[in-house]
């Protein structure tokens, strides 16, 4: 069996490593920092303050998410129902997100996107309660309302983000942002793992109404995720401006930018059904005669290397340019891919799947600024929830068939290499038509970095 825990101790020590790396304290001590005159400084603190207002708000959103995720499967099972009518629950989520998030972006883009995420906290927090009914067309409710808050939860929160950034000024920082949120995001996933873990000892199960309504174990996550709901729409609706898609944002490039748009959401798809594949297949991938695995050390070892992977964006973003780093991405993670699939050791299967992870946190800030730059602002949430439609269907596809491990993670290698290949063909688009921006990406994580060590 792998040395998990030697792993992690490993995995650990790199995150703190490059986590220092990017850090302004190390430019302080090599002596890189040059004073930032005063402009830098007003535009330090303007960041910043719209920075922990984004953080604030998006990390108690995906901490509700976190939340419930390890138990829902758990608790079907417990109000006694089958595989089949739980792969039908899961399905139907999906199908959710599939369906409604072909129009709900669009509708957050004319209707504000701050309104959007209190609409998200409210059909969130709406399918949290429904968890505590035994009955199917309700349980069946509350994952048609998870699929349409999911599709809100990865699009009007980014929309806004960059929106923000655009009208204070600094759009520059748009990746150091993504950066951040992702770091942050990862350590949420760790902590709502323990707090999940311990919320369900907290109080047993019990039933309220008998074959009806319950409450305590399984349900404890779900009922701390309605908490962090309810504080997550209050503290939008107090901290955040509004913002909208700007219908004035059409550029002269509009037809070259049509085909990037294309190419951007298929590549985004490849990446993200991978990694869906990634989270279903992992556990059986590791699993040697069926022995039991240590799922939470494994699961906080897969973050802090999603962790580590946003640090080293920081750092390589300072010397290449987002799509050629965005092509070694795709490359770096179809090899490890193909790696699992190949390999019969439980401890290298393990190593290449943290490489993966590694490419994860690389990957979401990378993509986030190529977005940003790609997809015009009119219709911003609108593109990235269309975007989420062949993730779906790639979940869907996994969900609805038989795959082994092996030919799971063979899947991913074919379609992360793809996504390798188009990712070139669209650096090159970029690079012909004077769209890539030029040495920006440099200098915006420069001015970054000396913003960030500024007193």
């Amino acid at each position: 069996m792998a040395n998990f825990m030697v792993i992690f101790g490993a995995a650990l020590l790199l995150n703190c490593l490059v986590t220092f790396r990017s850090s302004g304290m190390w430019k302080k001590m090599t002596g890189g920092s040059q004073n930032a005159d005063k402009e830098d400084a007003a535009s330090r603190a303007k960041w910043e303050s719209l920075l922990w207002k984004y953080l604030i708000v998006y990390l108690l959103a995906t901490l509700s998410d976190w939340l419930q995720g390890p138990y829902v499967y758990a608790l079907y099972s417990l109000y006694g129902y089958s595989q089949y009518d739980i792969a039908v629950l899961f399905v139907a989520g999906y199908g959710s997100s599939m369906v409604f998030g072909s129009f709900v972006g669009g509708m957050a883009d004319w209707g504000g996107r701050r309104l959007f995420v209190v609409i998200f906290a409210l059909v969130y927090a709406a399918s949290c309660v429904t968890r505590h009914f035994k009955n199917f067309h309700i349980l069946m409710l509350g994952r048609l309302l998870g699929g349409i808050a999911t599709s809100l939860l990865f699009s009007v929160f980014e929309a806004w983000l960059i929106r923000s950034h655009t009208d204070a000024g600094l759009k520059n920082f748009i990746g150091k942002s993504l950066s951040w949120a992702t770091y942050g995001n990862s350590v949420i996933a760790i902590l709502a793992g323990l707090v999940a873990n311990e919320a369900t000892k907290a109080l047993p199960m019990i039933a309220i109404k008998e074959e009806a309504l319950y409450m305590g174990g399984y349900l404890n996550p779900s009922d701390f995720a309605l908490f962090a709901l309810v504080l997550c729409g209050l503290l939008v609706m107090s901290l955040w401006e509004e913002n909208y898609g700007d219908s004035s944002s059409t550029k002269p490039d509009e037809g070259i930018r049509s085909q990037d748009i294309l190419l951007c959401g298929a590549i985004s798809s490849l990446f993200e059904g991978s990694l869906y594949i990634f989270v279903f297949m992992w556990t059986p991938a590791l699993r040697d005669d069926g022995e039991e695995l240590p799922f939470g050390l494994i699961f906080s070892t897969f973050m802090v290397c999603c962790m580590a992977g946003s640090s080293m964006f920081s750092i390589l973003i300072e010397h290449i340019k987002g799509e050629r780093l965005a092509v070694g991405i795709f490359a770096f993670s179809a090899a490890a891919m193909g790696f699992i699939a190949l390999s019969s050791n439980q401890t290298l299967k393990f190593i290449a799947m943290n490489c993966f992870e590694l490419t994860v946190g690389m990957y979401w800030p990378v993509m986030g600024t190529l977005k940003g730059a790609i997809v015009p602002e009119s219709k911003r949430a609108a593109i990235y929830n269309l975007y989420r439609i062949p993730i779906n269907f790639i979940v869907l596809f996994s969900l609805l068939t038989s795959l082994t491990p092996a030919q799971s993670f063979t899947l991913n290698f074919i379609m992360l290499s793809v996504g390798a290949v188009l990712q070139t063909i669209l650096m090159m688009r970029r690079e012909k038509h004077g769209l890539m921006e030029s040495d920006s990406a440099t200098s915006d994580l420069e001015a970054a970095e000396r913003l960030l060590i500024q007193e």
